[in-house]
């Protein structure tokens, strides 16, 4: 048979087809999967700056932590959802000698869309101001 014959052309029908859906499957599982992880690094970096935000607002010199977590919360819930902003807690500490407010976030990692069944938590800083 020569490469060009009709057996041949008979053989390889519908080849371009299949080859189109492995590759558009493969592609769009890779395009999918690229989407959720920049969703899953806006939501950190979202919380990350509301936390720092928050701890921010509580180290001025007349404010307390239980202001700074309010704050937060507010942030989040204007920004991702409220479901992010349950565990929200601010407290004073000390880092290396310097006195500091610490608020925590503990939020939900989203792995499926905006759902997850694991969790995220991030810190934010600022030098207290309270004498």
């Amino acid at each position: 048979m020569s490469p060009g014959s009709a057996a041949e052309v008979r053989r390889d029908a519908g080849s371009a087809v299949v080859d189109f859906v492995l590759v558009g499957a493969l592609t769009t599982l890779l395009a999918a999967a690229v989407l959720q992880l920049m969703l899953a690094l806006h939501v950190r970096n979202t919380l990350v700056d509301c936390a720092a935000e928050g701890a921010r607002y509580a180290a001025l010199a007349d404010r307390d932590p239980a202001n700074g977590a309010a704050r937060t919360r507010e942030l989040i819930e204007a920004s991702l959802a409220p479901g992010y902003a349950r565990d929200v807690q601010a407290g004073r500490t000390v880092i290396d000698g310097l006195a500091v407010v610490e608020v925590q976030v503990v939020a939900p990692l989203p792995l499926l869309g905006l759902l997850g069944p694991t969790s995220l938590t991030v810190t934010g800083h600022a030098l207290d101001e309270a004498p």
